[in-house]
């Protein structure tokens, strides 16, 4: 099973660990437009704090952002697992699984992100700034920038299992799954049962702990009518949209 998740918009700070060394990151095909997008940055948030500001699309407030994006190569780094925060991270809780469930977190989990492309939870990275929707001048719309890349990378990181894709929209323009992976892909829509509605801070929340619970459950299902049997047995109110891999996941309480 490979889970696709967004990344957040907070971080934790990157600490005085080692920095990064973009040889160590996962998926080694992404490292030619990981290079284009890390030398762009550094060099706009070095040489303009201004400009970078408009173009990151940050307020006054988070000027500071700027000058961490100056200090990429040189920051520490630290797993990425503990650099993401935020709803769904904090619902995941992977600082506090077994030891079986984070391996399994480690072999499962992809991260996406405007910066790196996609990079494994055990992956060590700086804290950083820059979303899948920025414009760099040079580069473009990091969306775009990453589909050449992501095509010829993410369908062997996929195997032959299920593809649990969580993303936001923006992430997801990065890689769309296509032919037999795509057969084998299942996106979630986590609904407030008694209004039929989405709340973005509880759809966070119940992503993290749905994740949370296949890793605790050593849950591999193979495609999506497996993925719908695991949920059920897990406590889940599963229902089939109608749309291949489309599901909903029903849950009463907002929290």
């Amino acid at each position: 099973m490979l889970v696709l998740l967004p990344p957040s918009e907070g971080k934790a700070s990157s600490g005085r660990g080692a920095p990064l060394k973009p040889e160590g990151l996962s998926l080694p095909g992404l490292a030619e437009a990981r290079a284009a997008v890390l030398d762009e940055l550094v060099e706009l948030c070095v040489s303009d704090e201004e400009k970078a500001r408009e173009v990151l699309g940050l307020s006054e407030g988070l000027r500071g952002e700027v000058a961490k994006n100056a200090e990429l190569r040189t920051a520490g780094a630290r797993p990425a697992g503990e650099v993401y925060t935020g709803v769904l991270y904090d619902a995941l809780g992977l600082a506090t699984l077994d030891a079986a469930a984070r391996r399994r977190a480690g072999r499962s989990l992809l991260v996406f992100s405007g910066l790196w492309g996609a990079v494994r939870v055990t992956d060590r990275i700086p804290s950083y700034r820059c979303s899948m929707g920025v414009k760099l001048p040079g580069l473009g719309a990091l969306g775009a920038h990453w589909r050449g890349a992501m095509a010829s990378v993410l369908p062997e990181a996929a195997g032959d299992g299920l593809v649990l894709d969580l993303r936001s929209s923006a992430y997801a323009a990065a890689w769309k799954p296509k032919g037999e992976v795509a057969a084998r892909t299942a996106t979630v829509r986590v609904l407030h049962a008694p209004t039929r509605k989405v709340v973005s801070h509880f759809n966070k929340a119940t992503k993290g702990r749905i994740v949370r619970s296949l890793l605790e459950a050593g849950a591999a299902p193979g495609g999506v009518p497996e993925l719908v049997t695991a949920l059920r047995d897990l406590g889940y109110v599963v229902e089939e949209t109608g749309k291949p891999g489309a599901l909903d996941v029903l849950v009463d309480e907002i929290h």
